[in-house]
């Protein structure tokens, strides 16, 4: 069965408050509204758009606050930043996500999702060849549409 949104974000909210009691930081509304409007998108997102999304819906949060959040959500590995490109830096919420790669349409920055187990049978594939246990990797494609 399939869990619903609000059941995710109760579980991403135990592990955020977990990961911030153990680090020793403050569990503050302002970081639990950041988190709960990243588990609210649906699609990849910058730290400027999250922060205008923010400002649109009346929260009150600096964007250094959003910069930080971001860090510690980094770190506690419940979202994942790419780098697409040209663009700044590109964030997706990790929690529950199935495993995908990337294809980015470079003549309009357009990012394209996509599952390949073949992908992922070579990336265990090497991990074992070098000793590894891949716990998660990144791959991107970058290029333009062809015309038949």
């Amino acid at each position: 069965m399939k869990k619903s949104k609000k059941d995710i974000y109760e579980e991403v909210r135990e592990i955020f408050t977990d990961y911030l009691r153990v680090q020793n930081y403050r569990k503050t509304q302002g970081r639990y509204d950041i988190l709960f409007e990243i588990y609210s998108i649906e699609e990849h997102f910058e730290v400027e758009t999250l922060y205008l999304t923010l400002k649109n819906k009346n929260y009150h949060i600096s964007r250094a606050t959003i910069y930080n959040t971001i860090d510690l959500l980094l770190e506690c590995g419940l979202i994942v930043k790419h780098s697409f490109g040209n663009k700044a830096g590109s964030y997706e919420k990790a929690y529950g996500a199935n495993q995908h790669d990337h294809i980015i349409n470079l003549e309009n920055q357009d990012v394209i999702e996509f599952q390949d187990s073949r992908i992922y049978d070579i990336v265990k594939s090497i991990g074992e060849q070098y000793g590894f246990n891949i716990t998660h990797y990144s791959f991107t494609l970058f290029g333009k549409k062809s015309v038949k």
